[in-house]
């Protein structure tokens, strides 16, 4: 991963959906913090970024992950724990 400049006090090469970039993010750069937001358990935030990778790159890795990830959403389904 590509070390850059940031504001607003993250370290140097953590990708954000913040504001205040030099540059927007890559696809690529979506799909790996979507990755992270994942492992975090944030899967909103996951879901939020592999989409933002695959609007900039249809045939990106992120097309595979947000199937992934749409499965353990709807496997996590409160209602089928508590009918």
């Amino acid at each position: 991963m590509r070390k850059e400049k940031l504001t607003g006090g993250e370290p140097a090469g953590t990708p954000s959906l913040e504001e205040g970039r030099e540059r927007p993010l890559t696809a690529t750069e979506y799909y790996h913090l979507g990755n992270d937001l994942r492992r975090r358990g944030d899967y909103p935030g996951a879901m939020n970024a592999y989409l933002e990778a695959i609007a900039l790159d249809p045939d990106s890795p992120a097309v595979h992950a947000k199937q992934l990830l749409d499965d353990i959403m709807n496997f996590y389904n409160k209602d089928a724990y508590n009918p």
